[in-house]
């Protein structure tokens, strides 16, 4: 028997721009008559992608065009793109918040979704309230939902207002709330989109790892929406990536995020425009291993430093710290040429460093340089926070969300190349 929990076949979806139906009585009239023939909508052949970036000259759009796709019990399902790729229309799909225009969709067993902050919940009602008529909603009896209720609250931690009107919760404690309701009450697909990022850091490391539990010890099936690539790699089995309203990848979370960020941006990047009247760091460019200055973490990373020198320096000194997201220096890197009794005339030097295994995590970092005279202690120049790149980590082994956020380890070894410019 097939292990197949959701079928996706051919789903298209396409909007008139502006209006609802055709916009025209003949048009209204057109469609019911090939309808009653048993003939395809017309309507349906004409359109264009829907593609934010240009005007377009048609009023028809194609939200999604040609979706195909399963999914197994127990897989954890990844959906990414674009802003306006189509993601969240697929969700409400697949939802049952709206109908596709072409294609259908098979399912075994209940889908619990979480759209948007507040969908399915009642303003007037309590928490406690919602809780029941979100579980009547997915199909289960009041004593079901009885013998989870404590579960719920506690998890959602809104339990000093679970006997208030939701109206007067906070964006948050609403989806906490939502959230507790749909992973507690043991639907069979679990459908959650990028809400999650209206919770606190405490709440959503909480829900990622819930829905870990979800997906490993309890079977169950899950489709996450999100543009936090630190969750995709770690929570998600396989990816898809929607591009203009069609799947453009389809397989590891790696491979796919990879996809996902291809632009045109390469490395992560300082220049320095203005009059050299003294040694100064003209240029700061980070050679990372993907492009939208993302590196992969446990790979090599080379930094590259060029230098114009107006005069002579005996003992130039050159160093760098990677700081963290708080500004914190995690490590110091620096080539001497005191130490090696080198003169540097006057010109443009290119330095390059390269560490072969940064014990980096996960995260998002700058540079603070430094340019001085190694033995008067003459400082040059000095740049802070510069050049922003992230760590990101693209195995797909699955790993414990948020495992990087201990003490990150000094780099100790690194290897300097200097050339001068001719």
């Amino acid at each position: 028997m097939s292990d197949t929990i959701l079928k996706v076949e051919n789903i298209s979806k396409q909007y008139r721009l502006g209006l609802v139906g055709t916009g025209t009585i003949s048009h209204d009239l057109n469609r019911w008559w090939y309808r009653v023939r048993g003939k395809e909508d017309p309507y349906l052949k004409i359109g264009e992608a829907n593609d934010r970036s240009t005007k377009g000259t048609s009023d028809y759009v194609w939200a999604l065009r040609d979706i195909n796709f399963e999914v197994q019990r127990g897989e954890v399902l990844g959906i990414i793109g674009k802003n306006g790729a189509g993601k969240s229309t697929l969700l409400k799909i697949l939802s049952k918040v709206t109908s596709p225009t072409t294609g259908e969709i098979k399912t075994k067993g209940r889908i619990a979704s979480l759209l948007e902050v507040g969908t399915g919940f009642h303003g007037e009602m309590t928490g406690r309230e919602n809780i029941y008529l979100n579980g009547a909603i997915l199909g289960m009896t009041k004593r079901e939902i009885r013998s989870k209720i404590d579960e719920i609250i506690e998890f959602s931690g809104c339990e000093r207002y679970i006997d208030t009107p939701v109206k007067r919760y906070s964006s948050g404690m609403t989806v906490r709330l939502a959230f507790a309701v749909a992973a507690f009450l043991e639907p069979e697909i679990l459908v959650i989109d990028e809400v999650l990022a209206v919770g606190d850091a405490e709440f959503q490391k909480k829900a990622i790892g819930k829905m870990q539990d979800i997906s490993r010890g309890e079977g169950r099936t899950v489709l996450f929406v999100s543009h936090n690539m630190d969750a995709i790699a770690t929570l998600t089995t396989r990816l898809i990536v929607l591009n203009n309203g069609k799947i453009s990848f389809e397989g590891s979370p790696e491979l796919g995020i990879k996809e996902y960020l291809k632009t045109d941006v390469i490395g992560s990047y300082y220049q320095y425009k203005g009059e050299i009247d003294k040694p100064k760091i003209t240029k700061i460019e980070i050679n990372t291993s993907l492009p939208g200055n993302i590196h992969e973490f446990g790979k090599e990373i080379k930094f590259v430093f060029n230098v114009q020198l107006p005069f002579d320096v005996e003992n130039l000194a050159l160093s760098f710290q990677i700081l963290d997201e708080s500004d914190i220096p995690i490590t110091h890197l620096w080539i001497i040429d005191s130490e090696n009794n080198i003169k540097r005339d006057v010109g443009k030097y290119i330095f390059k460093c390269k560490i072969e295994d940064p014990k980096l995590y996960m995260g998002n970092y700058t540079i603070r340089a430094y340019l001085s005279e190694s033995k008067t202690k003459e400082r040059f120049d000095y740049l802070d926070s510069v050049c922003n790149f992230k760590i990101q980590m693209m195995k797909t082994e699955r790993q414990d969300y948020n495992w990087h956020k201990g003490t990150c380890k000094y780099i100790e070894e690194s290897s300097w190349t200097v050339l001068k410019e001719i």
